[in-house]
């Protein structure tokens, strides 16, 4: 696996080659910004040592919860995002061998990826239709359908983090969605609060 996502420069790559990272990171992205949730998942490796699953569900809450909270925390809310992290390694044990890639190497198409994605602790409709959009985008994981799994995060528009491949792609992408705030609507073209 190997992607052309850019999010904060310094942990780019082991989002680009470690898709427990990548999976981690979309988990991770709500409620703050982009760079923070995606940093997540470096931060984590540096303070555990690896960003093993198996490693990492096996571990006693209270350590990982520590190591999330440690500052700067990994997240707004570090506890329960580390309760989350260390669920979503258990179900790619469960499912998929520990190994984050097998959530989407053998998918026949977009709406098996999908339903796949909204199994994992963490992964709602929106988080789900991003992440595809995401590996089809910046990952060249495109089964067929994947655009219809997708939704809008699919078109051309700069919507989330399946459209940042450069620092530019990224201010794009804040000044879309500043945009759309100011004229009342959301990442998917709805109004707000609707």
């Amino acid at each position: 696996m190997r992607g052309d996502l850019y999010v904060t420069g310094e942990s780019d790559d082991l989002l680009n080659s470690d898709g427990a990272a990548l999976l981690i990171g979309m988990l991770l992205d709500q409620q703050v910004p982009l760079e923070w949730a995606f940093a997540g998942p470096a931060t984590l490796r540096e303070r555990l040592g690896h960003l093993d699953p198996a490693r990492i569900a096996a571990m006693p809450e209270e350590a990982l919860v520590a190591a999330a909270c440690e500052k700067p925390a990994i997240h707004r809310f570090p506890a329960v995002m580390a309760k989350r992290i260390q669920a979503l390694c258990g179900a790619l044990g469960d499912r998929y061998g520990w190994r984050a890639e097998s959530v989407w190497d053998d998918v026949v198409d977009g709406t098996e990826l999908a339903r796949r994605l909204l199994e994992l602790p963490g992964f709602g409709e929106e988080k789900t239709q991003i992440f595809v959009a995401l590996l089809a985008k910046r990952f060249g994981v495109r089964p067929d359908g994947w655009e219809g799994a997708a939704g809008v995060f699919a078109d051309g528009e700069p919507r989330s983090i399946a459209d940042c491949d450069s620092a530019e792609s990224l201010a794009e992408v804040r000044a879309w969605k500043r945009a759309q705030k100011a004229a009342g609507k959301d990442k998917q073209d709805r109004p707000l609060g609707g």
